[in-house]
């Protein structure tokens, strides 16, 4: 108990103390003791009013009112607290100050979304590059104002591993990269910067690329054709001239196959994620040809090939591009695998999903090299790949067929242990066929 309890409790005991006394002396000591009472009781009536009053008006919170005993403390200590109030609640203002004008500040436009996806905070560059107004759209759900298809798949998905790159609501000639990051209570921080330019540079790639490749094409194609017609007179050369016009014509060969595998890449580039939409293709029959094309490519080296196909399972998407990725990988499998190996076909269910997985007992690959094998012309082992008749360019290919898809690839591998390509299709993807039944 504090001293001010003590003395409260004595001034108490003195006020009934005169009362009983007066009230002896008057023959009035039950009245007198309730009078002295009531008095006590109007005192810290009047005290609480004082204090009521303080409180309620904000500007006489500077000026507290002079309390006795228990009261006199109670307002010391509220005059302390509202004093560290008012600094801790001045400091949070500073801050959120701070706060607001770095936000500003940012070229990256940044958003808060609630749980149910509606609009909590915004900077300014979320005004400039997705047109969103703030207060205005404070409590908005964002789906209902940032309506591309591409965002609002990506902000129901769930799935923010990755970015996503869409065009800007407000602006065409803008491109923007999105990333969503969650944190606290099912909240969720949009950050969308400005990769226009990065954009353009790439397209700017892309079409010298192309150009470059379809400006090489005349040319080696003239050559081609003078070095097939040597070739039907090979006869009449000597032995070390036909040497040399064997490794002229298996050169010029492997110089079109980069540039067809370059045209493709850059067509590739210049297309976007492919429509679920498609026309379903028939990966059992596609599976089961390349088994037969990887055993002629074979040929002499003895690789036992096999092939686990689900008849049933098709996919959506476009014939071409499935053949000419599932080949690359055939074709690597063949290369890289030595003589006697075993090369094996996988075309099953994966979950809801799909999957096409290329395993071997090759040389496999070192770890350090798997994250960068789908990189244009990047080579593990440069003087094994030009013996292979590789381009450099097939895992690239097949890394942006499967992306067109909605699908991923993964690679596990150990050296001298072989390694196994898999290709992960999503359910949207997949078409389950319904096996039909004869009757006779």
């Amino acid at each position: 108990m504090t001293k001010a309890w003590l003395a409260e409790l004595g001034r108490l005991a003195l006020i009934l103390l005169a009362a009983a006394i007066l009230g002896g002396i008057a023959g009035q000591l039950v009245w007198m003791l309730l009078a002295g009472l009531l008095f006590a009781l109007c005192f810290h009536l009047y005290q609480l009013y004082r204090v009521h009053h303080w409180i309620l008006h904000v500007e006489d919170r500077g000026n507290p009112p002079d309390a006795m005993g228990v009261w006199g403390e109670l307002v010391d200590s509220l005059y302390r607290f509202g004093k560290r109030h008012r600094k801790r609640k001045e400091r949070l203002a500073s801050l959120l100050e701070r706060f607001n004008e770095f936000t500003s500040a940012m070229p990256d436009a940044t958003v808060v979304i609630g749980p149910n996806n509606e609009i909590r905070w915004l900077n300014e560059a979320a005004t400039d590059l997705f047109g969103l107004r703030n207060p205005q759209d404070i409590g908005q759900r964002l789906s209902n104002l940032i309506r591309h298809p591409d965002f609002i798949s990506y902000l129901a998905g769930g799935d923010y591993h990755e970015p996503i790159e869409i065009t800007s609501p407000v602006r065409d000639d803008v491109r923007l990269s999105l990333r969503i990051v969650p944190f606290g209570n099912h909240e969720r921080l949009l950050a969308a910067r400005d990769i226009s330019h990065l954009y353009r540079l790439e397209q700017m790639r892309r079409d010298f690329v192309a150009n470059v490749s379809h400006e090489l094409r005349t040319p080696l194609t003239v050559l081609m054709g003078y070095l097939e017609t040597f070739e039907d007179m090979e006869d009449e050369f000597p032995s070390p001239l036909k040497r040399s016009l064997s490794h002229m014509q298996g050169q010029a060969t492997r110089m079109q196959g980069i540039i067809e595998d370059l045209l493709m890449l850059s067509r590739l580039d210049g297309e976007g994620p492919m429509a679920s939409e498609q026309s379903a293709v028939a990966i059992p029959g596609l599976v089961s040809a390349l088994r037969e094309d990887a055993e002629a490519l074979s040929g002499t080296a003895g690789h036992r090939i096999s092939a686990e196909i689900d008849e049933m399972l098709w996919l959506r998407g476009d014939a071409k591009e499935l053949h000419s990725a599932f080949a690359n990988l055939v074709s690597n499998a063949v290369r890289y695998t030595p003589m006697g190996g075993e090369i094996a076909l996988r075309w099953v269910r994966d979950g809801a999903g799909a999957s096409f997985e290329v395993r071997d007992t090759g040389i496999g690959i070192d770890p350090e090299h798997i994250p960068r094998l789908t990189e244009r012309f990047y080579r593990v082992n440069k003087d094994r790949s030009r013996d292979t008749g590789g381009t450099g360019l097939g895992l690239a290919i097949v890394k942006h067929v499967l992306q067109r898809h909605g699908a991923k690839l993964v690679i596990r591998s150990r050296p001298g242990e072989g390694s196994a390509f898999v290709c992960l299709f999503p359910s949207a993807r997949v078409v389950h066929k319904v096996r039909e039944s004869h009757i006779a």
